[in-house]
């Protein structure tokens, strides 16, 4: 039997990722999800594409004397329109995590509290760049054309990842409460539907009944969509877009604390 002297060498331990780490690498796997489940595409893909076919050729001829004309008018609202309803994927997709258990393994990581919500945003932030450009695309090939051209659409998609990115924090929140996917979906178009219809999206809201005008006129949904044309024209003003980002940036600011506090107190 022989002595055997083992050292062991210091090895410098080594450092943490960062938070914007912790973050892309989230972000990665939101964006693998559209590889492995390509069907979550489809909604994504042919919700905005039937929205813009069926408005513009079944309603768009009554409500403003032409199909072309009513494209012009519509095209920027139901990009926002798509932004608002993509928003409540976030939280169908928080649920889902959630009841198979990977936030409890997420949770025993030394990772960032909030790089797997941050994950999810980036994944939203992609879904809304591809559904815009599938918009867009649709339109200009229909006979769209926005008077401010290219800076025009590029000021636009950056109002709407700022939209996508304040109200996605409403349905982070609700699938931190709410146990299942499909509560979540219910709940979210239960709203989002009224909320979205009862704006000036559609049609000019001249047209509505005075009451529901005084709702229209400081309906969140009307803001956006307002400045969204505006940028698309070359017409819009500060205080539209101001106005415009109010909404989402109060959601932001209130509902990202609520969200780490929520997510803490499940421990």
């Amino acid at each position: 039997m022989t002595d055997r002297t083992v050292t062991l060498q210091k090895v410098e331990r080594p450092a943490p990722p960062s938070a914007v780490s912790n973050a892309l690498v989230f972000g990665w796997r939101a964006v693998l999800k559209f590889k492995h489940v390509p069907e979550q595409l489809f909604d994504l893909v042919m919700t905005p594409i039937m929205f813009t076919l069926l408005f513009t050729f079944i309603f768009g001829g009554a409500l403003a004397g032409s199909p072309g004309d009513y494209l012009q008018f519509f095209i920027p609202g139901i990009l926002v329109q798509t932004v608002v309803f993509n928003t409540v994927y976030s939280g169908m997709g928080l649920s889902t995590d959630l009841s198979k258990g990977l936030f409890d393994r997420f949770r025993s990581l030394p990772i960032w509290s909030l790089a797997p919500f941050a994950g999810l945003i980036a994944g939203d932030v992609l879904r809304h760049l591809i559904a815009g450009a599938i918009i867009l695309g649709i339109g200009l090939i229909l006979g769209y054309r926005p008077d401010a051209g290219i800076v025009g659409m590029v000021a636009s998609m950056l109002m709407l990842i700022a939209i996508g990115f304040g109200w996605g924090w409403i349905f982070i929140v609700l699938g931190l409460l709410i146990r299942t996917p499909m509560t979540v979906m219910t709940l979210g178009f239960t709203v989002l539907f009224p909320v979205t219809f009862a704006s000036n999206i559609m049609v000019d809201p001249a047209t509505m009944p005075e009451w529901l005008q005084g709702f229209v006129a400081v309906n969140p949904v009307t803001l956006m969509t307002t400045a969204l044309r505006g940028l698309m024209a070359g017409t819009a003003t500060v205080g539209q877009i101001g106005l415009a980002l109010i909404a989402p940036a109060l959601m932001a600011a209130v509902l990202m604390p609520v969200t780490l506090w929520l997510y803490r107190r499940k421990d």
